[in-house]
């Protein structure tokens, strides 16, 4: 949360080990609403620089309150990065019949696909059950018969080589809460955590306000350089990269956070990175806490999500934490519910030692048992898979493909994934300048255009001009978000040309996404004294784009002509 700003590196250290609440709000007040000089950033030392905060606080408007103590000020101030955009849409939802004019909310993920399965699912009888030790205080893990069930469930979906044990699960209310906690036990305050951005952002609150738990950020790009195969991809060398960095300023890692698959890329590691990340991390003895919220997400069959739970042999069991939660996977994310599992009992027992402030009441872990154990007459859940996993990944891949194909007429590069419910998009050419400033004035565009998109500082992405938006949701609020964003798209793409129109052609070839098998990739519209450098694909999506673009049709109708 107390980010450095960084220049070019692939990867930015933690902030100094003493830094403290006191320390973050007198820097607060010292920025003033003016915000960090970024060159004055990049030259100083980085135990010299200030703190950049403007991405989660807003220090024009802050406001020490004499009721609250530094960390609660802190908390006080804090945002997260997506949350003007989310306190918006609450206040201005779209509705089809009551609100047609509100905000979509391409966003927050979540999957608003499978609501008519799940709502008859758990409304069923075996559902409603009432007994009075669901009503009592629980063992603080979860009740026993919940966390049999999980071992069961894991074991199947994770194609794990033997039984997991029930004694190795923890469930908590939701992975946020997981996040949480494992930083709490595993690091003191002042130490860091070690993650590939872009990341999901929120992680960036769980682990911070708790625990006064820092992150090293390991910067990932589009450029294929290197043993790179594809964009924004995660190699031990930036790891140990990122790792030698921080233990130079004196930053003690404790730990390593991967995303399985990647939130907001889509990727799914292979088995030989996993295994390559894990041994990596058992050189230099750090714990591996793996988010696998997404892995029953997976919508194509070309893919295989491979979890961590499933490898013959962990390199440091003890070490390797797995997380998991009903939330994505089942489309409930009203549901608080997750999980974790590991086999170091040390961990179990601090973690359930703060599981009081996270608990799960009992009549939604009867419920959460009875969907998992959802088995029929066969050893495989028959309902899950027979019925809502089918289900799901058929509608996920079809509004996939809608938002998809739609980006590709318009000649936006995307990277092609098959995982999550999330495109990440590459917007670079409709940002002048390439700066996070005009970044966050195209994400306030498209929110005044009554469209939430979230912007790559979010998830604290190197390159500005990437974009995640999320497709799980009805044809309909696709449809009609979609052309939020075509109206946007057009006008900003039109302001370009005409700027172009007024200077040399020049080589529009940097801050692009690498084309490969992996990337959709469709060069800027040129001018047409640049015309020579474009290929078919670059042509077709002009000719497209004019079309959308232009009132001809709409003048010319079928009528006028007869």
């Amino acid at each position: 949360i107390l980010k450095q700003s960084h220049s070019g590196s692939s990867s930015s250290l933690a902030m100094p080990q003493g830094l403290d609440f006191s320390q973050a709000l007198s820097e607060i007040e010292g920025m003033g609403g003016r915000g960090s000089n970024q060159q004055e950033m990049r030259v100083r030392p980085l135990t010299k620089r200030r703190v950049d905060m403007h991405s989660f606080c807003n220090p024009s408007s802050f406001q020490r309150s004499p009721y609250l103590s530094a960390r609660g000020n802190f908390a006080n101030v804090f945002q997260g990065s997506t949350e003007e955009g989310y306190k918006a849409y609450h206040a201005d939802k779209y509705d089809e019949d009551k609100n047609p004019n509100g905000i979509i909310n391409f966003g927050t993920s979540e999957n608003k696909l499978c609501f008519d399965l799940m709502s008859k699912r758990l409304t069923q009888a075996d559902m409603n059950v009432m007994d009075p030790s669901l009503l009592q205080y629980p063992d603080w893990k979860g009740h026993l018969f919940l966390r049999e069930e999980v071992a069961r469930f894991l074991t199947y979906y994770c194609k794990a080589p033997a039984p997991l044990k029930a004694e190795n699960v923890i469930v908590l209310n939701g992975c946020g809460s997981l996040f949480s906690a494992l930083a709490t036990v595993l690091c003191d305050p002042g130490e860091a955590v070690l993650i590939a951005t872009p990341f999901y952002g929120g992680i960036t609150q769980s682990i911070f306000l708790y625990g006064n738990v820092k992150l090293v950020y390991v910067y990932l790009d589009s450029k294929i350089t290197g043993t790179s195969t594809r964009p924004f991809q995660l190699t031990v060398e930036k790891l140990e990269k990122a790792l030698h960095d921080a233990q130079a300023e004196g930053v003690t890692v404790r730990a390593l956070i991967l995303l399985n698959p990647q939130n907001p890329l889509g990727d799914i590691y292979s088995l030989s990175e996993l295994r390559d990340y894990l041994e990596f991390a058992k050189r230099h003895e750090l714990h591996v806490i793996v988010d696998e919220i997404y892995m029953l997400s997976v919508f194509d069959e070309s893919a295989t999500f491979h979890s961590v739970l499933g490898m013959d042999r962990l390199p440091d069991p003890q070490r390797t934490h797995v997380m998991w939660g009903i939330t994505k996977d089942f489309a409930v994310s009203g549901i608080r519910f997750g999980t974790l599992y590991t086999e170091n009992q040390d961990v179990v027992n601090a973690v359930a030692s703060l599981c009081y402030f996270h608990g799960v009441c009992g009549p939604v872990q009867h419920q959460v048992a009875q969907l998992l154990r959802d088995r029929g007459e066969s050893v495989a859940p028959y309902w899950i898979n027979q019925v809502y996993l089918r289900a799901n990944h058929a509608r996920l891949k079809a509004a996939h493909t809608y938002v998809t194909d739609e980006l590709k007429t318009l000649g936006v590069p995307f990277l092609n994934r098959n995982a999550g419910f999330f495109v990440w998009i590459d917007f670079r050419k409709y940002l002048k300048t390439g700066t996070f400033e005009e970044e966050l004035l195209l994400w306030k565009r498209f929110l005044d255009n009554k469209v939430l998109l979230s912007c790559g500082k979010a998830f604290e992405c190197s390159e500005p001009g990437w974009f995640r938006i999320i497709f799980a949701d009805k044809t309909h609020r696709l449809q009609l978000g979609m052309q939020r964003i075509r109206k946007v798209l057009e006008e900003r793409e039109q302001e370009i040309l005409a700027e172009e129109k007024e200077q040399p052609c020049q080589s529009d070839q940097d801050g692009k996404a690498d084309s490969t098998d992996e990337v959709i990739f469709v060069s800027r519209h040129q001018d047409p004294t640049c015309a020579s450098s474009s290929n078919l694909g670059d042509l077709i999506g002009l000719l497209q784009q004019q079309m959308r673009s232009s009132d001809w049709l709409q003048k010319n109708t079928a009528e006028q002509f007869a």
